[in-house]
């Protein structure tokens, strides 16, 4: 007679409410000291007016505190205007970002910039509105877009910035306003800010209030297992997000109650790591796998070399 494997709900068997590491399910925030740092550089941006620059790799945060940010600001005071390059021609952004100010685009790019530079004045002295203007996935910014932006928000009659203008996008925009051709951008650039990923102990941290905010009181992680999964993100919150995600889903079909370092490698497999992303992800791993069990066998030499 065949045995029949029976699994429980995972969320259930790890003591979670929800599943706090997935993309849609309730949110559990957790204030990093970077993810505060953002937020007072994009606060400093929205009292001074003028270009700010938020970069950093996938995953690292840049969208979820934008628009945490957004939700935050008084919408009597401010007109909030999303748009993003990598999805748009040159010619449809600038009708695009026309329209969610509030006007009737034209269908040339010089009748759009008046149009928009028309509603910016509106805005601002009829309607006391400030427009914040976010331009996602900037990276895919063109030399003539940057030149564009300058002269668009060139207002020469006020000395003063009238909108906040900010670029969100991969670390290579960074590159591209390092060339000579945008001195004068770079000029205006009020706010620069990179975010360069968790710390391990911040890592441990984010984990661990991830696990709290969804109501988990019990140990969910081995130390070790916990501490493959930090090595594999590489300070990444959407990795430790996917990885721990994974590993629940790992250790719940092997009737784990808490979960291993076997369970987060065979997440770290299931989600592809190794080959499409971060190359080092299976080595790390495996090194703190094998280290484990030989700290188990030689104590002393964990005491004097403890990962």
């Amino acid at each position: 007679m065949q045995r029949r494997r029976i699994t429980m709900d995972y969320t259930a068997r790890y003591g979670l409410e929800f599943n706090p590491f997935l993309k849609n399910s309730k949110e559990v925030l957790v204030e990093t000291q970077e993810y505060k740092e953002i937020l007072f550089r994009l606060n400093y941006l929205l009292t001074t007016k003028g270009f700010g620059l938020l970069t950093g790799s996938a995953g690292r945060g840049k969208t979820t505190a934008i628009r945490n940010w957004v939700s935050g600001l008084n919408t009597s005071l401010y007109k909030v205007v999303y748009s993003s390059l990598s999805t748009l021609t040159v010619n449809d952004f600038y009708r695009n970002l026309a329209t969610e100010l509030g006007a009737q685009p034209a269908f040339r790019k010089t009748d759009n910039f008046k149009i928009i530079q028309d509603e910016i004045n509106r805005l601002v002295l009829e309607k006391r509105q400030t427009p914040v203007i976010i331009i996602d996935e900037a990276n895919y910014i063109g030399n003539a877009v940057l030149n564009d932006l300058k002269m668009l928000f060139n207002f020469e009659m006020d000395s003063r910035d009238r909108a906040v203008v900010l670029l969100s996008g991969l670390p290579q925009l960074k590159s591209t306003l390092r060339l000579s051709i945008h001195e004068p951008f770079r000029q205006r650039i009020v706010m620069n800010y990179n975010l360069e990923g968790m710390t391990k102990a911040e890592g441990h941290s984010y984990v661990t209030a991830k696990l709290k905010g969804a109501g988990c009181t019990q140990t969910v992680f081995e130390d070790s297992a916990l501490e493959a999964i930090l090595n594999a993100a590489n300070g990444t919150p959407r990795m430790i997000n996917k990885l721990c995600n994974a590993s629940l889903l790992v250790g719940n079909s092997s009737n784990l109650n808490i979960i291993t370092t076997d369970a987060v490698m065979q997440a770290i497999n299931d989600c592809e790591l190794g080959e499409s992303q971060e190359p080092s992800c299976k080595i790390i791993c495996m090194m703190v796998f094998s280290h484990k069990i030989m700290c188990q066998k030689r104590p002393k030499l964990y005491a004097s070399y403890h990962c």
